[in-house]
């Protein structure tokens, strides 16, 4: 026992000197005075503690001690003999890094189905109580929650005024479109998260990312910098660094995230027909980073999620079997995705859309390309046999409401153009050029005895490129895309060619101009 004690005092004594001796190595160093050698004694009887892996030292009582010359109070501790401390030439004194927390979108993403397990044992113990109880305990509680109704009302009530009282004090303005909306997760935190999911992709794409000399990313790297250039009076993005990431792979996607990181697959290059889709593209994405949507989106799925939980409860409570519970839940959550989820999904692309057009606008890109690229990728999904959901099952627009919706947008867009000080438009419409190529492979196919554009699929394959006319907006297909990934023509060592005007082209020059 006494032995026990004694190693106790020991351990004890070392462990309240390395915290004295840290606070008191940055309160000396803070005030700019040189610490003593001599400040700190050592006990020749008791058996040294390494501390920091450069002195030993040990500690049994307090004192202070000057800093320098100073009569600075630092605190320090000392033995009950004297003696100088012994420490190795060069070294300093360390801390241990600061652990940095967990973002709270990504805490939330973790404790999710940990909630939901939660509200169905909750939900499934009320039932198997509720089974085991006798005839007259049923009749007790129905008594009691008769007696006490207004009681359980008022409750409920207030519950409900506080959680409306929450809703409220975390409602948010867009940063461009003065929207009202719900945002439980700041702008901050999502970019706490948005730099690990950066980190993610380099690590994902690392082997298919394109070098900054290649010219496809080049294209893209003047692209952005111009969307950014010329929308520099929208704070949330001259305030954000961007950069582009293009990774070599056949999708046709792209995304920008928060903090700025652009990436954009081949397949998206190859699937837009020149410049001004590719800035009206890249528009739609980083509108998605300035505005939110994220952030937004993810503060619904929360809120909604934390609602449900109640009803989540109820269902394992009420139902008589964990079948019957399983396919409640299932209904549950198909319901929460078609009447919330879904529907506001749809909503966030719609506003992209709408201020992604105003960016690119800006930016001197034409315009009246936007509703072409959505009519490309609908026929594309004609022609390659893509199933298509219908809009209501979808978390986007349909390519065809897409298209309709933007050519709604182009007038006041045009305006927003010539105010911009941009060149002025060709007389050539974008939009009559792909009409007309569209009434020419009609024309052909109907000569060839077929109809319909699966009939034209089906009689010249899509990997033909003598079938599709020599227009500037050529149609977008797989082909395309894989001829950008495998053998990039030299056409991309400059923008893309424009199908109505050199507007969008003659910025890109200038931008690049400037950069070098």
């Amino acid at each position: 026992m006494a032995l026990l004690c004694s190693n106790f005092l020991r351990n004890s004594c070392s462990f309240y000197f390395n915290l004295n001796l840290t606070r008191n190595f940055r309160l000396c160093k803070r005030a700019g005075f040189p610490l003593k050698k001599d400040a700190f004694p050592v006990c020749p009887h008791v058996n040294l503690k390494k501390i920091s892996d450069n002195s030993r030292v040990c500690a049994i009582r307090r004192s202070f001690l000057p800093c320098g010359n100073v009569r600075t109070a630092c605190s320090r501790t000392a033995c009950s003999r004297t003696a100088s401390v012994q420490t190795q030439r060069g070294r300093h004194f360390h801390t241990s890094t600061p652990m940095r927390a967990l973002p709270a979108p990504l805490l939330w993403l973790i404790l999710k189905p940990l909630q939901k397990l939660l509200a169905i044992l909750l939900g499934r113990s009320i039932r198997k109580w509720w089974g085991a109880l006798p005839d007259t305990r049923r009749q007790l509680v129905h008594e009691w929650i008769r007696r006490r109704r207004w009681h359980l009302a008022a409750g409920a009530g207030v519950t409900l005024v506080i959680v409306a009282l929450l809703l409220l004090t975390h409602l948010d303005e867009s940063p461009v479109t003065g929207r009202v909306r719900l945002l439980v997760f700041s702008r901050e935190k999502y970019m706490e998260l948005a730099a690990l999911t950066s980190e993610t992709h380099l690590e994902q794409f690392a082997e298919q990312l394109l070098p900054v000399s290649d010219p496809l990313h080049q294209m893209v790297e003047q692209s952005v910098q111009l969307l950014a250039q010329r929308n520099k009076d929208i704070p949330e993005v001259s305030e954000v660094q961007w950069s582009v990431h293009v990774v070599e792979g056949p999708q046709i996607n792209a995304f920008v995230l928060p903090n700025g990181k652009v990436f954009v697959f081949t397949g998206m290059l190859g699937a837009v027909a020149d410049v001004d889709q590719l800035l009206i593209v890249l528009g739609h994405e980083m509108a998605h980073a300035i505005l939110d949507h994220a952030a937004e989106q993810a503060s619904l799925s929360h809120v909604v999620d934390l609602l449900s939980l109640v009803l989540v409860t109820a269902i394992w409570a009420l139902c008589p079997g964990d079948s019957l519970a399983v396919l409640g839940g299932w209904a549950k959550d198909k319901l929460t995705e078609l009447m919330f989820n879904h529907p506001y999904s749809r909503k966030l692309e719609a506003e992209a859309d709408h201020v992604g057009m105003h960016l690119a606008a800006k930016a001197c890109a034409d315009v009246r390309a936007g509703p072409v690229f959505w009519q490309q990728l609908e026929i594309v999904d004609k022609l390659t046999g893509n199933p298509t959901l219908p809009e209501w099952l979808s978390t986007h627009p349909s390519h065809r409401n897409r298209s309709s919706q933007m050519d709604r947008l182009i007038p006041q867009a045009l305006e927003l153009r010539e105010t911009c000080g941009c060149p002025a438009l060709p007389p050539a419409d974008p939009r009559a050029v792909f009409s007309q190529t569209v009434h020419m492979m009609l024309e052909k196919a109907k000569a060839q005895g077929v109809g319909g554009l699966d009939a034209t699929h089906e009689s010249k394959p899509a990997s033909d490129p003598a079938g599709l006319p020599a227009s500037g907006a050529v149609l977008a297909s797989p082909l395309k895309a894989e001829r950008v990934n495998k053998g990039r023509v030299p056409a991309v060592t400059s923008p893309l060619p424009t199908a109505a005007g050199e507007g969008s082209q003659h910025a890109l020059q200038n931008t690049s101009q400037q950069g070098s």
